[in-house]
């Protein structure tokens, strides 16, 4: 979570000299961005769907007598 934070802060201070400098960022446009975020959350969806089809399975096991 630590390099997470320091990456947002680098992000930040660098967006903020390229401001000062009236230069355009070399970043990508939001919309690539936003599909970069639904490419990561997609990413997410099989492995959670995985470990709540097996806990529905052994949640039906340990139902039965």
């Amino acid at each position: 979570m630590k390099a997470y934070l320091l990456s947002l802060g680098a992000g930040l201070l660098v967006g903020i000299v390229y401001s000062l400098l009236g230069v355009r960022s070399p970043a990508p446009p939001v919309i690539a961005l936003i599909g970069l975020a639904g490419i990561l959350a997609g990413e997410q969806v099989v492995p959670l769907a995985k470990k709540i089809t097996a806990m529905a399975a052994v949640l039906r096991t340990e139902i039965r007598p």
